[in-house]
């Protein structure tokens, strides 16, 4: 049978199929854009307006001012990858097997860890790509380090450009290439909702520093002459990212978040003046005089020195500006879960993160920390601030353990923030508590990597595992 519909009727559909898909796309639109901008290896007091003291960082002083400075944030691990790791995944490292930095299958052997991160884990770009958003990575990578490890496409990116990673697409450490990079997706998909991780070189060994910079802190002594430098150089790489989304008029509708992998590495003595053997190498860890902002430990603690950081959020009409926010408790796998909300969408079936939702906190509401947080470090070294190798926040009290050294330390982070007055002695029954959740957190974790994570090259080491 042939129904004549007519041909008023035919425009008429015509019109509703043409405004469903323009609403459509629109809707699309509408969804806002994010931007993670993740430095390496930053102090708490590195920025200007948390009073470095010789530091200038008038790009992410600028970008506090016009957002939130949450000052109560920390990363999940003290060192990179594993810091990274729960960046992606929303989950803490220990649960991919991921307990230091990726370097040689040697190495991962013994502490029990990956090869790289399982491509097939929860990942919060695969998950933002099935939203409808276009999605790319750009700099530092640091999620696999052997030769057979995956390409960065398979983790849920449509663009990348990365030093440290599978060596396709590579990029030079040393400059903004990373920010070339990021700057010319954000072009290309501005009339879309994207997602950008923008992982910046700086201050990470080796140093770099422009002679512009150089210039510009010929006051200052030579180890904060070179360190101001980089830092300044991230910091003009944050500028270009702020005033690329105004030039092309999508600054209302973007999300940026800047934060940074862990605290500031520790300065060695003149001898490690050179990160090489030779000058061309870059500057080694003598330059290396980061601040914490007067929080104990460094790097590769578990003290708040080593992963409270930086973290600043701007967006315009959303993010009320000129905030600080010292109460809300938030924390590195907390960001899947912010980023999905941020872009209404769903988390992925049977998908359990550590994390919860930030995002009332980023619109300036009371925010109500109903998870723990959990830490694992496996590299204590000389340092004598490096050597807790778990640790749990649960409320206010933060408890630190070595059981191989019989050490345990508690804190009262509400009296003490840059916690310097261990209470464990005051306090046996919250230590004794919180002691408990870690010993049953620990046991909730997987005794080995997925096979998924591990190289080919590696049935050559017999290596055992040792904890």
């Amino acid at each position: 049978m042939t129904v004549n519909i007519g041909w008023k009727n035919c425009v008429l559909i015509l019109c509703v199929l043409f405004h469903w898909c323009n609403t459509a796309q629109a809707s699309d639109a509408e969804k806002p854009s994010i931007i993670f901008i993740f430095a390496d290896d930053w102090g708490y007091g590195d920025l200007g307006c948390h009073g470095s003291s010789f530091c200038q960082t008038p790009h992410l002083d600028r970008m506090a001012g016009e957002g939130i400075d949450f000052q109560n944030f920390t990363v999940n691990s003290p060192v990179c990858s594993p810091s990274r790791v729960a960046v992606m995944t929303g989950q803490f490292p220990a649960r991919h097997c991921v307990h230091q930095h990726f370097q040689s299958v040697k190495a991962h052997i013994k502490r029990g860890m990956a090869d790289w991160l399982d491509p097939q884990a929860p990942m919060l770009p695969r998950m933002l790509q099935k939203a409808g958003y276009k999605t790319g990575h750009f700099g530092k990578w640091h999620l696999g380090s052997v030769g057979d490890s995956p390409t960065e496409d398979a983790y849920g990116y449509d663009r990348f450009a990365t030093f440290n990673g599978s060596g396709k697409n590579e990029i030079k450490k040393d400059g903004l290439a990373s920010v070339d990079h990021a700057i010319k997706f954000i072009r290309e998909f501005q009339d879309q909702s994207f997602f950008v991780n923008l992982w910046l070189h700086e201050a990470h060994l080796a140093h770099f520093p422009q002679q512009r910079y150089l210039k510009q802190f010929k006051h200052l002594d030579e180890q904060k002459r070179v360190y101001a430098s980089v830092i300044a150089e991230a910091d003009e790489g944050v500028g270009r990212v702020l005033s690329l989304l105004r030039e092309i008029g999508i600054d209302d509708n973007t999300l940026v978040v800047f934060s940074t992998d862990n605290g500031p590495e520790f300065t060695r003595d003149e001898t490690h003046k050179y990160h090489g053997k030779d000058k061309s190498s870059g500057l080694g860890g003598y330059f290396s005089v980061g601040e914490t902002g007067g929080l104990k430990g460094r790097k590769r603690s578990l003290f708040a020195g080593g992963i409270r950081v930086p973290f600043i959020v701007r967006w315009p009409e959303v993010v009320p500006a000129g905030r600080t926010d010292a109460t809300s408790v938030i924390t590195a796998v907390d960001l899947l879960p912010t980023f999905l909300d941020v872009a209404g969408a769903t988390l992925s079936e049977g998908y359990e993160p550590d994390g919860q939702s930030a995002f009332s906190a980023f619109k300036g509401e009371p925010l109500t920390r109903a998870k723990p947080i959990f830490w694992e470090w496996r590299g204590g070294d000389k340092q004598d601030y490096t050597w807790p190798s778990v640790g749990i926040r649960d409320g206010n009290w933060k408890l630190l353990v070595n059981k191989e050294r019989n050490l345990t330390e508690l804190y009262n982070l509400e009296s003490d923030w840059s916690e310097k007055q261990n209470v464990f002695a005051q306090h046996p029954k919250v230590a004794q508590r919180l002691s408990e959740k870690l010993d049953a957190w620990k046991k909730s974790l997987p005794d080995a990597p997925s096979q998924n994570s591990l190289s080919k090259t590696r049935k050559k080491f017999s290596t055992p595992r040792t904890d």
